[in-house]
């Protein structure tokens, strides 16, 4: 081969480190700017809904009296925060059902993982209790609720059954769902290298199906609140269900707003943390400002 013939050697440019960097930093700024106008665009939404309320309250154009109006809301918020409601302060009927969805949502966590793995796993099992979960979950749950009032009455557990049934199936099918979607090969390889059934349930399985557990406990800790609030609306000694129920009984409108409210904002912060708690275990996964 000839000198004139020789491959040319392929050189990668200095400057390729220095743009690959600037690329990057460009998509750190880009999602910076797009989280800013998103959230001065929810801010202003919410302030744009807010001043249409409380101007057609004002105006006469919707009854005030069933609409009531942001104002009023914020008065009865607090009033409640700072003279107390009439069953206690604010604060012992907000952790009163946080409370009660609390143990509910953990209740109904373990036994849909429990049970949506096992089933997954146990195809025999899946065949015997699948026409039951079924009809079970055909039910309208939440009208057990006056049931779990009538067995176990006024206290704190009829609302935690309330919440269990609640949390229970979105959590079980997820799992459920979870364990059937694992890698076969995964398993396979598992299997080769000598792992029991307990270790492949254990190292391979659940770890697998984690991101369809969470995905279900964003979902599930609304539900369990609901279940909670249900059950304090049907009968209760404290807590914001009871609010509600008072706030209706007496026609104050700005009581139920309110309480819905405070249950919106014990929501967000839950939501807030279950979102914290997954960035910090899956921090393996891309977020959207990397993809």
């Amino acid at each position: 081969m000839s000198p004139d013939t020789l491959p040319e050697t392929v050189v990668a440019p200095r400057d390729a480190e220095p743009v690959k960097q600037d690329r990057t930093h460009s998509r750190a700024r880009a999602a910076r700017r797009r989280k800013i106008v998103v959230t001065a665009a929810r801010a202003l939404l919410l302030v744009a809904v807010l001043g249409l309320w409380e101007g057609l309250s004002r105006a006469k154009v919707i009854d005030p009296f069933n609409f009531s109006m942001p104002s009023k809301i914020w008065d009865q918020i607090y009033t409640w925060t700072t003279h107390g409601t009439a069953l206690g302060s604010l604060g012992e009927q907000i952790w009163f059902t946080l409370h009660e969805a609390l143990l509910g949502w953990i209740i109904g966590v373990v036994a849909g993982v429990v049970f949506g793995i096992a089933l997954g796993r146990i195809t025999f099992l899946a065949d015997v209790l699948g026409p039951y979960i079924k009809v079970l979950n055909s039910i309208p749950r939440i009208v057990l609720a006056p049931i779990f009032v009538i067995w176990f009455g006024l206290g704190p557990a009829s609302k935690v059954a309330s919440a269990v049934v609640l949390v229970f199936f979105p959590v079980f099918f997820n799992a459920f769902q979870g364990a059937r979607e694992v890698d076969r090969n995964l398993v396979a390889n598992a299997r080769i290298l000598g792992a029991s059934d307990r270790r492949v349930t254990l190292q391979v399985v659940i770890p697998s199906a984690t991101s369809w557990i969470f995905t279900s406990l964003h979902v599930s800790f609304g539900f369990a609140l609901i279940g909670a609030i249900v059950g304090e609306y049907i009968g209760a000694t404290k807590g914001i269900g009871l609010l509600v129920a008072q706030s209706q009984g007496t026609f104050n409108a700005a009581g139920v707003y309110a309480a819905m409210v405070i249950l919106a904002v014990v929501a967000l912060l839950a939501e807030g943390l279950l979102t914290f708690a997954e960035r910090r275990i899956f921090r393996w996964k891309p977020s959207d400002s990397d993809r």
